[in-house]
């Protein structure tokens, strides 16, 4: 400070010593310093137990669907990841697996008409359908995983061309039975 002010207080002392600020001054400053310093308060957010109970419904059904899924892959190849052993033969047996079972669902149709018919033919497929299995419980084991994977295939690809045998046998068993239908009409 300088020499004049430092002098100035010193001489008039007294005087600054006799005022006392008044009672509200004080309130009105730490009202004022109160709100500064605090923060607004942040609004927790709660979940309820609703939105809870949907999200763990939403979750184990998602985990169920995956479940399911790994299951089915499982029971069709038997445990083995068919695309690690060839991918390209993973395809073909995907492919053909979809064809047979198209062409049995065309079968199985047949069997609403002709139930005997379909009797025979079943047994034929229920072999086959024997090997497949055995052959895909041997893919888990076997050192020469491709080798076995390719006879899956070819027994995939000879289920595929009986049942298109089959079909076409019904088909002209169905187109003979109409012929002489019509020439018992005439």
């Amino acid at each position: 400070m300088s020499k004049r002010l430092e002098d100035f207080i010193h001489d008039n002392r007294e005087e600054f010593d006799d005022l006392t600020p008044r009672a509200a001054l004080w309130d009105n400053i730490e009202k004022q310093l109160s709100f500064k310093e605090m923060p607004k308060k942040r609004e927790v957010k709660t979940f309820s137990l609703g939105f809870v109970l949907r999200l763990a419904a939403m979750i184990i059904m998602v985990m169920g669907i995956g479940f399911v899924v790994y299951l089915r892959n499982e029971k069709r190849t038997g445990g083995v990841d068919l695309a690690a052993i060839n991918p390209e033969y993973a395809q073909q047996q995907k492919h053909y697996a979809s064809l047979v079972k198209e062409k049995r669902h065309e079968l199985l149709n047949v069997a609403k008409t002709d139930p005997q018919l379909y009797q025979e033919f079943s047994i034929d497929l229920a072999k086959m359908d024997s090997t497949y299995k055995k052959l895909t419980n041997e893919l888990k084991t076997s050192p020469n995983q491709e080798r076995v994977l390719r006879a899956m295939i070819r027994n995939l690809q000879v289920q595929s061309e009986v049942l298109n045998q089959q079909l076409q046998i019904i088909e002209q068993f169905n187109q003979q039975k109409n012929q002489d239908n019509e020439n018992k009409s005439i």
